[in-house]
């Protein structure tokens, strides 16, 4: 199975709620158009920012099955959601997705803070699987459905 993108999520602001979109644009050195830390107006911009971050379909269907925590519509709030790859895979790599060209930046655990926005217990359904950030290197449109190609 090839690795690809299953859903894509932006919030306008920090705090604000996570839209689904079918397409984003990825900015080389700044993120995804429209979202908070692209905007610099995330929870986290001034001191722990990621420009894109990314999450697994099966570790969220797993939090799914052993938990009552809601984490499919966007409540994870990560950027990118992948099915098909072990995002751990990626350390010092680079890849495209879609047009884009992103490149591993680090892991990115859950805060404390995304219970506030979201339900008890969040933080910690997300503890084994919260996802990776990463840096545009190179702007593009990504979509749902585009394969993720480690270069």
């Amino acid at each position: 199975m090839s690795a690809t993108i299953e859903k894509i999520f932006i919030a306008a602001v920090g705090g604000a709620g996570m839209q689904s979109l079918e397409e984003v644009e990825a900015l080389a050195g700044a993120g995804l158009e429209g979202d908070r830390y692209c905007r610099g107006s995330g929870y986290w911009s001034k001191v722990d920012a990621c420009e894109v971050t990314l999450i697994e379909s099966e570790d969220l269907e797993q939090i799914v099955a052993a938990t009552r925590v809601s984490v499919l519509n966007g409540e994870h709030r990560r950027n990118l959601v992948t099915r098909g790859l072990r995002l751990e895979s990626l350390a010092g790599r680079r890849f495209r997705v879609g047009d884009a060209i992103l490149e591993f930046d680090r892991l990115r655990p859950p805060c404390r803070y995304i219970e506030s926005l979201t339900e008890r217990n969040m933080t910690k359904a997300l503890l084994e699987g919260g996802g990776i950030c990463a840096r545009v290197l190179h702007p593009g449109k990504i979509r749902v459905h585009d394969p993720i190609v480690i270069l």
